[in-house]
């Protein structure tokens, strides 16, 4: 329902002055709907802006920086008084031949009781050498992030399918995976400094993709708590990263060496032409390091030599490619301060890696069977984690230049079990299904030839061409120069060549080492200075439906509102934030409310948003209710002032990693508890 806007007086969106906004927990509830008509809007205005940088002094003494990936995950750490030295997490144990296992696989077994058992390595071979019978009990998750992503209504109760069929909470999932990380972590931080407290000394970041919606963002911040990396009294202790931002923020740092140039044009300064600087101390401990095979890795003070070849203004482009999403971000550097501007709002869909494994299935699929597969999935789900290992080992080895077949170890359970399902062996489907790319070896394998290898990663390398194409394309994205491809899939040299061959022409494609690594250390720089990203663009236009004076001949009839013999225009989208709008880091957008009754203890604001910035009304196509602000009012002072007029100021912030709420009692000057909340929908 709308709210009453009274004209007269001023909201204000102003800048960082520094003030601190700590990011409030959700809601538990959205409480009842006639709670969100009980306020009254004063009038809002725009009005100039600050964007002064802030800066805050640590209050914590390292960071941990947690990626949670969809096919793999790992963390990192720095100590605040050694900034420029992360330290990667230990050599996980297990792992697959020919695999650094610089990470984990995201993978998390729990008991047929629900508890949690183990995850990443331990996790899947656990549960590859179980009984297929008894396998069938035990909970298994893997690439389960993409559900988040995938999910429009997504909630606290939102639930997961285990490979077995059987379904658990996603909250609960996500935070035995985050408790994991966080066990490990603090275990190691304890080894290397004994003396270091655990409660308040560490600042954690969690990474979600930039194309995340808010309550994504806010379900990984509800799992952590549930996890118990952080209190929901200490919110400002994580920090949410936005995966492609922290690629960019690591990317500022890197050295010539550190960087593979895929462009087909000979660059003017780049990686193969030897320089002297990289006879430098510093270089000279990079090749120790490299040579001792040191978990930590040295980056520069300020920025690295690529950027101090751009000039001031100069934009790029951070493909992260990973193995549920693509995410692009586009960004320009601001000298001399060094710190990043987004141009243009974040934007990519669902294809990573794990397209090319979904082509694989149905490749399967059409060899033997919906109805087979399916079944063998059910009935078999440890030899089906077990073919879907041997498919990732010869997916990493494609290549556009092999020549050679790929062959793909079957499970001697699967040919068996096609065997008894069909009553023929699978050289006969193979042979009926005139697949010519794909043959059987006598040695118990699929032999795939180059050319049907390059069938399955086809249709996800296109969506990623196109995507990076029509970003090029917009007006606000001219004179990119370099593209730097960042994340897991940018290991595969089918995507590498791919993007060379379409792209080189017009800007530096540019790989770092260690490529598989980039977000994970770019998000411990992030959280060691979350102000490094300056400026961002608002995904959504956000806002809330008012009421205000009818226009005759401007607003339609059915939007008339008689009230107290007043004309009154109904559901007026109120506009807090347009979407692609530049919105500084620290910046705030002022409302202010009165409590619709005397005494009123708590209230409801809708929240609504769309990804037009044209809209008009609330029950305009496109814009929906996405979240909704809870004002705590608390006790209204004492009864003679409880007859004057209670001004409610709230304080939003749309420039950072994710929306962000206080209030402030006008009247007492006392901070009212505000809460904003997506997942309660």
């Amino acid at each position: 329902m709308a709210m009453l806007l009274e004209p007269g007086m001023q909201s204000l969106r102003m800048g960082a002055n520094g003030e601190r906004c700590p990011t409030p927990s959700p809601p538990g509830s959205p409480g009842t709907p006639h709670d969100s008509c009980s306020i009254a809007p004063l009038t809002p205005s725009q009005s100039p802006r600050s964007e002064a940088r802030s800066q805050q002094t640590p209050s914590f003494s390292v960071v941990v920086a947690i990626d949670f990936g969809t096919t793999s995950s790992g963390y990192a750490f720095s100590f605040t008084s050694d900034p420029e030295a992360i330290h990667m997490m230990r050599k996980w144990e297990g792992g697959d031949p020919g695999v650094a296992n610089q990470k984990t696989p995201t993978s998390l077994l729990l008991t047929p009781e629900g508890t949690f058992h183990s995850f990443g390595y331990t996790a899947r071979d656990y549960y590859h050498d179980l009984d297929p019978d008894e396998a069938r009990e035990w909970f298994y998750f893997e690439k389960f992030k993409m559900k988040i992503h995938s999910t429009s209504d997504l909630t606290m109760k939102t639930e997961l399918e285990a490979v077995n069929g059987k379904k658990m909470p996603a909250l609960e999932v996500f935070a035995h995976a985050l408790r994991f990380f966080k066990q490990h972590a603090v275990q190691e931080l304890k080894d290397q400094c004994p003396s270091l407290p655990e409660s308040d000394a560490i600042r954690w970041v969690l990474t979600v993709p930039a194309i995340w919606k808010q309550p994504a963002k806010q379900f990984m911040r509800e799992a952590a708590y549930k996890a118990g990396l952080v209190s929901p009294e200490t919110p400002e202790q994580l920090l949410i990263a936005l995966e492609p931002e922290a690629a960019s923020i690591y990317c500022r740092k890197l050295r010539l060496h550190q960087l593979i140039e895929l462009s087909c044009r000979p660059p003017t300064n780049g990686a193969e032409t030897p320089h002297p600087i990289d006879s430098s101390f510093r270089q000279a401990r990079e090749q120790l390091r490299r040579s001792r095979h040191s978990r930590t890795f040295l980056v520069e003070s300020g920025v690295g030599e690529l950027w101090s070849e751009m000039q001031a203004g100069d934009r790029y482009i951070v493909a992260d490619c990973g193995g549920g999403t693509v995410d692009l971000t586009v960004h320009q550097i601001e000298k001399p301060q060094g710190t990043l501007k987004e141009l243009y709002k974040a934007s990519g869909g669902p294809y990573g890696a794990v397209g090319v494994d979904l082509a694989f299935e149905k490749l399967l699929c059409h060899i033997f069977g919906d109805d087979f597969i399916a079944t063998f999935k059910a009935k078999r789900p440890a030899a089906w984690v077990d073919l879907t290992i041997a498919f990732e080992a010869r997916k990493r080895a494609a290549a556009p230049s092999r020549s050679s077949p790929l062959n793909i170890s079957l499970p001697f359970s699967f040919i068996d079990f096609y065997r008894k399902h069909r009553g023929h062996n699978v050289e006969t489907a193979l042979r009926k299904s005139n697949v010519n790319l794909v043959k059987w070896s006598s040695q118990g394998m699929l032999r795939m030839s180059p050319e049907a290898m390059n069938e399955l990663f086809q249709p996800t390398i296109t969506h990623i061409i196109q995507h990076i194409d029509a970003l090029l394309k917009k007006p606000e994205v001219h004179g990119i120069k370099f593209l730097f491809l960042v994340g897991g899939f940018a290991e595969s040299a089918m995507l590498q060549r791919a993007v060379q061959a379409a792209f080189g022409h017009c800007c530096r494609v540019i790989v770092p080492q260690d490529v598989g690594l980039t977000i994970l250390k770019g998000a411990v720089l992030f959280g060691l200075d979350p102000g490094v990203v300056r400026v961002r663009r608002s995904p959504l236009t956000y806002g809330v439906g008012v009421l205000n004076k009818f226009v005759e001949g401007k607003h339609p009839r059915e939007k008339l509102l008689v009230k107290e013999g007043k004309n009154w225009c109904t559901d007026i989208f109120e506009k807090f934030v347009t979407v692609d709008e530049s919105v500084a880091l620290g910046e705030v957008v002022q409302r202010s409310y009165c409590p619709a009754r005397p005494g009123q203890r708590r209230t409801i604001i809708n929240i609504y948003c769309c990804d037009r910035d044209d809209v008009v009304y609330i029950t305009d196509p496109g814009v929906r209710k996405c979240g909704t602000i809870s004002l705590e009012l608390g006790d209204a002072g004492d009864v003679g002032a409880a007859r004057g007029r209670r001004e409610i100021r709230t304080s939003m912030q749309f420039g950072d990693t994710e929306i962000k709420v206080t209030a402030l009692d006008m009247r007492t000057a006392r901070s009212v508890r505000a809460t904003i909340d997506f997942l309660s929908n």
